[in-house]
């Protein structure tokens, strides 16, 4: 297995040697050899997307200047190109017999118009000039190019949030382009303390990773890790924001997720506030932050919009459904094969009628009604969305009365499965009601052998390992185990003018991110208690 496994890596190492063979080399001087320099490394004349204009500066003059811009199309604005590239070297130039002047410095600072210029010495940093949307332009006689920022792709136009939508809050959402994800989250967070490092990802296709975090507030630590982590990845090509959380997270064996993944750009702005770290993945309308725990995947946005009343009452309800979502299946096969005495009779007969002409037992009967609605569910995402939702409700009816009238399940099942099934979609994070939803078979299994036994042993083992998991090397049970101090912002919702406190398990620079009295021309206790609180912490 060692072997098999040094050779496939001395394979993949040569691979990877061999496609960036002359990339690190220098810019040669000719026009001529760095044409065909290009045309060897994109593969042209077979490769049609890549465009090579031949121009020459300043055709006015008795001695022009040769010259080259190269970049993708479809990926670069064209009009761009034209006019503040093309039009301003070769006509607005006037290159006569002044060999000084004639060098990249001069025209990026005299000549062209393009808010962001880089000058590139490498052939590496030429292609990914040309592979971002930007153009790289080449002179002869010259031993460097200049990158143009020209990016111009058509991309989806910010819209409403698909997967995490709310009543009273922000109505934008990520899109698949990478600044403008990043300009969104800063037209929130208008700070200079936000600092946004772009890394590039891969070795066959890069893709761009940018980590943000607001300097003074966020630990260093933490972006030393995320930052070691993304730099580590050595892989051919990251597709999206899903692929790079499966690389950087603890422990991806684990089903709870430890990442938090968004697409809510004002939530990404209150994590950063709070010291969390934001990852952005190029062409991708979701962001990552990190750590992530336990808690923070049942909140959501809208929390902060309501009073206190009544975001801890949604969050409540949220954490019933989690529960339901997970036991309620398991209890019912428990009680109902080994435990009947826990119910009262009238209800306990009215099960064993409703059961009397089902010929099979619970747990066969629970899992081909599981099943069923798992099917309804996935086929309602992948019909077409101007159908899905009615296929979802009418196949949900359907299969539900006939399933009752034949006998095959007792009416009392489907209400349980029914249930269960709403009480997973109230759960706001889709990644952790994925995880409840297999973990739920898990405990659907231990009451079939063991009844309320094996679900109070499969709780404790679950308990542990969640008690042992970690994201970026938080607890993911923090703040309550490890118990640290907090604002009252965990599992139920406090008045806003009492959280005083970032929190405790970051770390982070600045741990109190308000005054301790927010409402001095208030008699409400809530300030005081703040207040009070901050007092005693001091003391």
């Amino acid at each position: 297995m060692r072997e098999f496994i040094r050779r496939g890596t001395d394979e993949y190492n040569e691979a990877v040697r061999k496609s960036h063979v002359g990339q690190d080399e220098d810019l040669p001087v000719s026009i001529d050899e760095m044409k065909a320099r290009i045309e060897r490394f994109f593969h042209l004349p077979q490769n049609k997307d890549i465009v090579v204009r031949e121009f020459s500066v300043g055709v006015q003059t008795k001695k022009p200047w040769r010259g080259l811009a190269v970049f993708i199309d479809g990926m670069a604005d064209k009009t761009v190109i034209n006019q503040d590239i093309l039009e301003r070297l070769m006509l607005f130039t006037e290159f006569v017999h002044d060999e000084p002047r004639r060098n990249m410095e001069y025209i990026a600072e005299k000549i062209l118009t393009s808010n962001q210029t880089a000058m590139l010495e490498k052939w590496s940093e030429v292609v990914q000039t040309v592979l971002s949307g930007s153009t790289a332009v080449l002179l002869d006689g010259c031993n460097r190019a200049l990158s143009v920022e020209t990016k111009g792709w058509e991309h989806r136009s910010i819209g409403p949030p698909q997967a995490e939508a709310v009543v009273r809050g922000a109505h934008d959402s990520f899109t698949e382009s990478f600044r403008a994800n990043t300009g969104l989250v800063r037209a929130r967070f208008r700070s200079e303390h936000l600092v946004t490092e772009i890394y590039s990802v891969g070795n066959l296709a890069t893709i761009d990773v940018a980590v943000m975090y607001v300097h003074g507030v966020t630990n260093p630590k933490l972006v030393r890790e995320v930052r070691r982590r993304i730099k580590a990845i050595d892989v051919d090509y990251v597709s999206s924001a899903g692929m790079l959380e499966q690389f950087i997270e603890d422990q991806p064996s684990r089903l709870i997720p430890q990442v938090l993944s968004t697409e809510r750009p004002d939530r990404v702005a209150a994590s950063l506030a709070e010291g969390y770290a934001a990852i952005f993945v190029g062409n991708n309308p979701y962001v990552l932050i990190a750590p992530v725990v336990l808690y923070s995947m049942v909140h959501t946005s809208e929390d902060a919009n309501l009073r206190f009343q009544a975001g801890t009452f949604i969050r409540c309800l949220r954490w019933v459904a989690l529960f339901v979502a997970l036991l309620f299946p398991a209890l019912y096969v428990a009680v109902t094969n080994y435990h009947p005495e826990m119910l009262p009779t009238d209800l306990m007969l009215a099960i064993a009628g409703s059961r009397e002409q089902v010929p099979f037992p619970v747990i066969v009967e629970i899992l081909l009604m599981e099943f069923a609605i798992e099917l309804i569910r996935e086929a309602g995402i992948r019909i077409p969305s101007v159908i899905g939702p009615t296929i979802g409700i009418v196949g949900a009816l359907i299969i539900g009365q006939a399933a009752v009238q034949a006998g095959i399940v007792s009416p009392l099942l489907v209400i349980v499965v029914a249930t269960t099934a709403l009480a997973g979609f109230a759960i706001p994070n889709y990644e952790l009601s994925m995880a409840i939803r297999i973990t739920r078979f898990l405990f659907l299994l231990a009451a079939a052998v063991l009844g309320f036994y094996g679900i109070a042993i499969l709780c404790c083992v679950y308990a542990v390992r969640l008690s042992m998991q970690k994201s970026f090397g938080v607890p993911i049970l923090s703040p309550i185990a490890p118990s640290k101090g907090s604002s009252r912002d965990v599992l139920l919702r406090g008045p806003v003018y009492t959280m005083n406190r970032r929190p405790v398990f970051l770390n982070p620079l600045r741990s109190w991110r308000q005054q301790p009295i927010t409402r001095p021309w208030s008699s409400d206790t809530g300030a005081r208690k703040g207040a009070d609180k901050k007092g005693s912490d001091k003391s």
